[in-house]
């Protein structure tokens, strides 16, 4: 099941739990005055972490690696279509605040808002 490369713009390996190689999708977008950092899972193409268990620890190396302040970027985590027959694999997109208690840490966003930050 290859991830599609609509889905990012550059592959960003980094290292995961216990230091584990891992690798996600990325496109940063400028919309509105805002940047916005998208990492997108990459299922068997990734040989570690999940980007969900990676979590700030990604956010961090991906600011660093960029020159982004991560105070001023928005997270957010896209689950990509592998056109399967099963639902796990739809498409998704969640923003994630990590100072957020975690039943608020996540918030799915809803097509036509995450269209607008995809085609800035």
């Amino acid at each position: 099941m290859k991830v599609p490369k609509e889905y990012y713009d550059e592959l960003f390996p980094f290292q995961g739990q216990w230091d584990m190689p891992s690798m996600c999708g990325l496109k940063i977008r400028h919309h509105e005055g805002h940047t916005y950092v998208i990492v997108t899972e990459l299922y068997q193409e990734n040989p570690g972490t999940s980007i969900t268990y990676a979590g700030r620890a990604l956010a961090e190396q991906v600011c660093k690696a960029k020159g982004l302040d991560i105070s001023q970027i928005t997270y957010i985590e896209c689950a990509p279509d592998t056109n399967s027959k099963l639902s796990f694999y739809d498409e998704e997109y969640f923003e994630v605040d990590f100072n957020a208690d975690p039943q608020h840490k996540y918030r799915q966003l809803p097509a036509d808002e995450i269209k607008r930050i995809l085609e800035a």
